[in-house]
């Protein structure tokens, strides 16, 4: 017994023929088919590279166009001249000419004739296919496709739509149950030929020449009627990716392509000299192989299509960059964000910085004049410089090359009214944020300004009016980040049981209860000040309830209200 082949081949002719020699040195029967789009000189070239091999023939030629039944009409016309010249062949295996055979020829035939009359086909009905493109699965058999889905689109699609609106549908011809799979199988010589003089095979061709993309349903359809026994899988190992795109083999593949046991792989790259050289030179005997298990190295293709459709989280890069809100995490790493802390505590990042024990803790990295990196830094890591203007460009691109730039060091910094705000919804719908806001606390250093009140007062009616709305975004159905908000006299009621949740949750491993709380600033006659803005006409809203007269630090903690039942 032995294996006939049918190569389907268009470029890379050089390559094909390398097969074609490989196959045929194993004593078995090819039969090429090449598209007439390849040119008369690359054809003759072609046919003199496996000149000395007579078991290597050429059938008719057909214009090849995806999508189209060309494919299937190329592929019966090889098969015919196979069965017909080839009488020993008792399977028929269809290659492309980018098809690259992963072990021995007489490996796969031994492998065949342990099963005779199984035919090797992914055979699967439309309810059951998930990789279909375009949305087209049952409708490809009960819609027509005259028009070429590539060189005619437009076309194509107004066709589609006018059959779906006048509710246009074919009649799938009786006893046809519509099976779709790949376009590379292994066919015994009882089922082909029973596929090739079925009596309605014209009216079957007929119904297939209007089926989008026939060579995926063609063959599949009709073995499901010819075939004694079928495996609904392929031998060729072949992988696409989310657009329905075959994925390529390199050279760095080698060692992926020999874990799969498979005995044909496609789709390989025409320069990988290294992967041909290793599969069709001949190879000393070693220990039988398994049975084919391309899933071995599923796991590995499903991560690669993700990584090609989502990219790595946080990382932006021209090829690919993401459609808003459809980002595979706005940041590479968790960060936390503090507002009204630098201004109520004395040298807040410094504390903080030795309270979590390691991390970098920032000033105000959107500070209208410079980015305040830590230790007054001019530039940071991936050449950030301290520029304002750079920044204000594109004030989510900063933060997110700053968090990438930095992976494995925790990031924080102060934010607030003062500083730009065109980062604010970028913060609030970023999941890896941790956001802590005393409201408020801006109005801290214009109780400590020496400007004339009526200039403080205006200052503050202005931060006050950008912190409602930042907290309005906080508080916005869309939040994904992790959020806490206090007033700033229910704050310093207590600040350290707020100081503790923040820093068990920067560092949940270090587990220490803080005994050193950082400084607060002098707030003796703050009371006051919020009443001379009230005086002045300006209502304070976000500060919270303090005492006119004292110190608000030292105010008695509100116990719980008692509850009246009547």
């Amino acid at each position: 017994m032995t294996v006939g082949y049918v190569m389907l081949c268009h470029t890379a002719l050089d390559r094909a023929a390398q097969v074609a020699r490989f196959w045929a040195a194993a004593g078995s029967p090819v039969v090429i088919h090449v598209d007439t789009r390849v040119s008369d000189n690359a054809f003759a070239a072609f046919r003199r590279l496996v000149a000395e091999y007579p078991a290597i023939s050429f059938s008719r030629r057909f214009r090849c166009e995806w999508g189209t039944f060309s494919l299937v009409a190329a592929t019966q016309a090889a098969c015919e001249q196979l069965l017909e010249r080839h009488p020993e062949a008792r399977h028929v295996y269809l290659a492309s000419g980018s098809c690259l055979p992963l072990r021995p020829a007489e490996e796969l035939a031994a492998y065949l004739a342990e099963r005779p009359h199984t035919d090797f086909i992914e055979s699967v009905t439309t309810a059951e296919v998930g990789w279909t493109q375009g949305g087209l699965d049952a409708e490809r058999f009960t819609l027509r496709f005259p028009f070429s889905w590539k060189r005619q689109r437009w076309l194509f699609d107004r066709y589609v739509a006018l059959q779906r609106g006048l509710k246009i549908r074919r009649r799938v011809p009786a006893g046809l149950v519509p099976h779709l799979g790949s376009q590379w199988w292994c066919l015994t010589r009882r089922t082909l030929e029973a596929i090739l003089k079925d009596p309605e095979r014209p009216a079957i061709d007929r119904y297939f020449r209007r089926v989008w993309i026939p060579d995926e349903s063609y063959f599949q359809t009709l073995v499901r009627q010819h075939s004694q026994d079928v495996e609904s899988r392929s031998l060729t190992l072949f992988k696409f990716d989310y657009e329905g795109k075959p994925h390529i083999f390199y050279d760095d593949h080698l060692q992926l392509l020999r874990r799969s046991d498979c005995f044909v792989a496609r789709k390989i790259w025409s320069n990988a000299d290294r992967l041909y050289r290793a599969f069709l030179e001949p190879q000393e005997g070693g220990p039988p192989r398994a049975e084919p298990q391309p899933g071995k190295i599923d796991r590995l293709f499903s991560k690669a299509v993700e990584r090609r459709g989502r990219g790595r989280p946080g990382l932006y890069m021209q090829s690919r960059f993401p459609r808003r809100d459809h980002e595979n995490g706005k940041t590479s790493a968790p960060y936390s964000v503090f507002q009204g802390f630098a201004e109520l505590f004395e040298d807040f990042p410094a504390w903080l910085a030795r309270a979590i024990g390691g991390g970098r803790v920032h000033g105000h990295l959107y500070a209208p004049e410079r980015v305040e990196y830590a230790g007054g830094e001019t530039v940071f890591n991936g050449a950030l410089t301290d520029g304002a203007a750079l920044r204000d460009y594109n004030p989510q691109a900063f933060l997110t090359n700053l968090i990438w730039n930095s992976r494995g060091e925790r990031q924080c910094f102060q934010f607030g009214p003062r500083d730009t705000q065109g980062i604010n919804w970028f913060l609030s719908t970023d999941a890896n944020a941790q956001i802590s806001v005393i409201t408020g606390a801006w109005s801290v250093p214009l109780f400590h300004s020496p400007e004339p009140f009526p200039v403080v007062r205006a200052e503050a009616a202005r931060l006050q009016r950008i912190e409602t709305e930042q907290l309005a975004i906080l508080r916005s159905m869309y939040t994904k980040a992790r959020v806490r908000i206090w007033t700033m006299s229910d704050f310093i009621e207590n600040p350290m049981e707020p100081l503790q949740t923040i820093v068990d949750e920067i560092s949940p491993r270090s587990a220490r209860r803080l005994t050193d709380p950082p400084a607060m600033v002098d707030l003796m006659g703050f009371g006051q000040f919020l009443q001379e803005l009230k005086n002045q006409g300006m209502k304070p809203t976000l500060m919270g309830d303090f005492p006119v007269n004292g110190d608000p630090r030292v105010a008695a903690p509100r116990g719980r209200r008692p509850y009246l039942v009547r």
